[in-house]
């Protein structure tokens, strides 16, 4: 389960759109789950989230 939160970053006069995606991940150690939050180029989402 993903959800994505959608967030505008200036930086040097060009405005790129990223997004943050928050990601529930079963710990192989403990076995519980825990969330890995990352930001991704609005281009790259469906790439990113198809991972496993």
């Amino acid at each position: 389960m993903a959800k994505k939160a959608v967030a505008s970053f200036k930086s040097g006069g060009q405005n790129k759109n990223f997004v943050k995606v928050i990601r529930m991940v079963k710990s192989e150690k403990t076995g519980a789950y825990e969330f890995k939050e990352e930001m991704v180029g609005t281009d790259y989402v469906k790439e990113y989230l198809s991972k496993k």
